[in-house]
Formats: structure tokens, C-alpha cells, sequence
């Protein structure tokens, strides 16, 4: 039966249908994890589930799981799934897509008839995005043990609202235990990066994620009138985080195809028009797909802080925050992936992911792959964000080619 292929136009149905709730002006959706529209979102996917007769429990940190049966269904299932909360300005595509694609998997082996040997269940993850809450990929992380349950659990919005509240607020507060065995886990999600659009590929054989360092840095100068001060005596702390700007972007460059360096948050002090700096905080995001090279980048990165430091007469602080190893799919799904997708006929490339999804999370106690599809442009968290219905099938059917050789023992 691995023949068989999903209902396209019924998948794309279900993702038009899901994106009304909490759907924006300008095209988009912003459905925030634990809100009124979430819970809203939530209850639809549920009831979908329940009509494609999955069992549906919830656990403790609101993750949702929808449950097909196996003939043995005491072996620990096969997964598949995402998330359903959004960016405030987010589109219809992120995580929406591999819940459904995953959804449409379950309908599209009842409509075959097909008993599996092992149970196969849809995820549905708890505030993946983390822009209501921290940290990002709540639900998942609980769930595989990254972070303590109460912890995630008393976790407070900027109007203090706590997670655990909010969870029993909007009626998804589960009782079952956060974690459980897991045979294998599978995501399907729109790239949100240009390269396959670019390379003209239709699946993404996700082989990894790129490791990822963040710091905070503090540039400290002196604040200085601009009229009465020379240039050659200004110890100028934007004039040197411009310089920081350029380092990371040099240092990125040197280090394709996998580096990834950006400064995306600057804040200026005194912020006078008629005053040199004196104080600048801003943000790096370094990634790369190999540890001994993300190393490097970060040495690379305070060596030139060192420099630019002793030329302008300021003082550049780096605080790294966060640490994300680089992370490899299982190489034996990930080959089940990349033959379903030849077998199946399109055109494919390994890719590495360049953002977090809870398949980083997932990979820690189970094997776990991802596929991915082009989304245009390369643009995601955004309104505009958009994906073609063929790509979106495609994505489905390589999810489903897969699914059939994992729950068949």
C-alpha cells in the first residue's frame, strides 16, 4: 500500500480552515500560545481528531496528542506533528502544517482501511514559538525533560499571567504525564529559509539543525558633545558597535555554507541627536552546523571585539546566554525520509534546519527526522508568509511514505 497519497485539497481545506481563527488584516494569523484563540484552534484540531477516530489526551504542560490505534498497541508509538500557536504577525504555514499534514496521514489511512502494527499518533505542542511565554519549544522541551514541568508550569506573561494558570483557563490543563516512550518522531514544516525555492527542490531532507549561540554585549564609551568634541578624541561606543556589526558579518561569511551571523537588536544611549554614544547594548546570533566551527566563530568574534576595543578607547563586553549544540537528525530516518521521497518522485536535497523546532527536543530521546517544503520567498513569521498547495501535498505524501515503514513494526 505505499502507493497511496494524501488528499491534497482536503489538507489544504483543513490549514484555510484552522488559519480563520485568529486571522490578521493583512493575511496572516496571530494566534498566541494559551489565548482565547488558541484554545479556539485547539478544539477544532480535536475535533478533527475525534472524527478521524483518534482517542485525544492532554498532558500536563497542554501538549495534545491524538491517538490511532495499532494492533499492538502496547509498543510505543510513532509521532508525528507541530505546533498551532503563531507569531503575533505570523502566517498560516508554521506549525499549522505539520499537524495537519499529520492529521491528514490518519485520514489517509482510514480512508485505505490500513491497521498499523504499531500506534500512530499526532502531537500537537505547546507554545513552540515562546512569544507569550518563555522558553521557545515549551511544550516539547517538558515533555523530553530540557526543562523542569513546574518550572515551565509558573513561567508569567508581561501581564503576569502564569502558564499553569492560563493552561486551566482555557480548559487544557491535562492530567497524563509529560513524557513517554516514542518509537520515532516526524515534523513536516514549510523550510522558512529560501534555499530550496532557490535550488528549485521540492522536499528538504532535514539532516540536522544548526548549533546557535546567543550573546548580549554592552559597548561602553563616553557620551560626548558633538560639536565640541574632535574626532580623533570621541570614544564613540555606536561608532564601535557598527564595527561589531561588520565583524559578525565577516566572520559568517568566512564560514559558509553553514554560518549564520546577526545583530538584531541595538539600543542607543543617550539616543541625542547632538551627542556622541556613550552606551550601546546589542545582540548577536551566531549558528553553524559544526561545533569545532561555532567555536571558532565565537573566537573569532571576541578577538575582534578585542581590537575594535583598543581602537576606539571603549570597553565591549560579550555575555553569551545561550547554547545550543548543533544537533543530527537520526541517520536511519532520515534515510527512510530521503528514500520515500526518491521513490516518490521529487526533487530532493539534504538541508540542514537553520531554526529550532521541538523535533531539536524530540531527538533526544527518540529518533527524529523533519521534512521540509518551500515556503516563497523564504519568508515565515510573517503575514505574507505563503507555501504552494502541490509543495504542501508533496511534504504530506513523503510524511506519509514514512509513517507506513515506521508503524509497520
Amino acid at each position: 500500500m505505499t502507493d497511496i497519497r494524501v488528499n491534497g485539497e482536503r489538507l489544504w481545506a483543513s490549514l484555510m480552515e484552522l488559519a480563520k481563527i485568529g486571522a490578521t488584516p493583512g493575511g496572516g494569523v496571530c494566534r498566541l500560545a494559551l489565548t482565547d484563540l488558541d484554545r479556539q484552534g485547539r478544539d477544532l484540531v480535536c475535533k478533527w481528531l475525534r472524527e478521524a477516530g483518534c482517542s485525544v489526551t492532554v498532558d500536563r504542560i497542554g501538549n495534545m496528542f491524538g491517538r490511532r490505534p495499532g494492533r499492538d498497541d502496547a509498543l510505543p508509538p510513532v509521532v508525528a506533528g507541530s505546533h498551532i500557536d503563531t507569531q503575533p504577525s505570523g502566517g498560516k504555514f508554521d506549525g499549522n502544517y505539520g499537524v495537519l499534514a499529520a492529521l491528514e496521514v490518519v485520514r489517509t489511512l482510514n480512508d485505505h482501511g490500513i491497521e498499523t502494527e504499531r500506534p500512530f499518533e499526532v502531537a500537537v505542542w505547546t507554545n513552540e514559538e515562546g512569544t507569550r511565554f518563555t522558553p521557545v519549544m515549551m511544550g516539547s522541551g517538558v515533555f523530553a525533560g530540557v526543562f523542569p514541568l513546574e518550572h515551565a508550569l509558573a513561567q508569567k506573561d508581561l501581564e503576569g499571567r502564569s502558564v499553569g494558570d492560563e493552561l486551566r483557563r482555557i480548559g487544557y490543563a491535562g492530567e497524563a504525564q509529560a513524557g513517554k516512550p516514542v518509537s520515532a518522531y516526524l515534523e513536516a514544516h514549510i523550510e522558512q529559509g529560501p534555499v530550496l525555492e532557490d535550488q528549485g527542490r521540492t522536499i528538504g531532507v532535514v539532516t540536522g539543525a544548526l548549533g546557535l549561540r546567543w550573546f548580549d554585549v554592552v559597548v561602553r564609551g563616553q557620551d560626548a558633545h558633538a560639536g565640541p568634541t574632535p574626532m580623533r578624541l570621541r570614544k564613540d561606543a555606536l561608532l564601535a558597535s557598527a564595527r561589531v556589526v561588520n565583524a559578525v558579518n565577516r566572520v559568517a561569511l568566512d564560514h559558509q555554507p553553514d554560518g549564520r551571523g546577526t545583530v538584531g537588536f541595538m539600543q542607543v544611549k543617550p539616543n541625542s541627536r547632538n551627542v556622541v554614544p556613550g552606551k550601546v547594548r546589542l545582540t548577536v546570533d551566531l549558528r553553524h552546523g559544526e561545533k569545532p566551527a561555532l567555536d571558532e566563530m565565537e573566537a573569532r568574534l571576541r578577538a575582534n571585539c578585542a581590537e575594535i576595543a583598543a581602537a576606539g578607547g571603549v570597553e565591549i563586553e560579550l555575555d553569551c546566554v545561550t547554547d545550543y549544540a548543533p544537533l543530527a537528525f537520526d541517520p536511519g530516518l532520515v534515510e527512510v525520509v530521503r528514500r520515500s521521497t526518491g521513490e516518490l518522485g521529487y526533487p530532493s536535497m539534504d538541508i540542514v534546519s537553520g531554526a529550532g523546532h521541538d523535533a531539536c527536543y524530540l531527538a533526544s530521546i527518540a529518533p527524529t527526522a523533519m521534512i521540509f517544503v518551500p515556503c516563497e520567498g523564504g519568508i515565515s513569521h510573517n503575514e505574507i508568509e505563503n507555501a504552494r498547495k502541490e509543495d504542501l501535498l508533496a511534504g504530506a505524501n513523503v510524511l506519509l511514505r514514512t509513517v507506513l515503514e515506521c508503524v509497520a513494526g
